[in-house]
C-alpha cells in the first residue's frame, strides 16, 4: 500500500476526517431539503417519500459520525 493512501485512510479515522465527514453530509442535507420542497409544490408523494428516506439517512448517517467522533475525543483523553 502507498504511503499516500495510507495516509488518507488515516485522515478518514481523525479528528478532521470526521469534521469533514459531518460537513459534507450535512451539505448532502441542502440538496435533500430542496427535493421535498419540491416534490411538496409538485404533491408529487413518491418523491416525497424519497426525501424523507434520505432524510433519515442523513440523521442517521451524521448520529455515526457524531459517534465517532465523541470516540475519537474519548481516545484523546487517554492518551493525554
Amino acid at each position: 500500500m502507498s504511503k499516500a493512501l495510507t495516509k488518507a485512510k488515516g485522515f478518514k479515522k481523525s479528528k478532521s476526517g470526521t469534521y469533514l465527514s459531518i460537513a459534507s453530509t450535512a451539505f448532502g442535507a441542502i440538496g435533500v431539503a430542496k427535493q421535498a420542497k419540491k416534490a411538496r409544490t409538485e404533491h408529487d408523494t413518491l418523491r416525497l417519500i424519497d426525501a424523507a428516506v434520505s432524510a433519515a439517512a442523513i440523521v442517521t448517517g451524521l448520529a455515526i459520525l457524531y459517534r465517532e467522533l465523541r470516540r475519537l475525543g474519548d481516545d484523546d483523553v487517554l492518551l493525554g
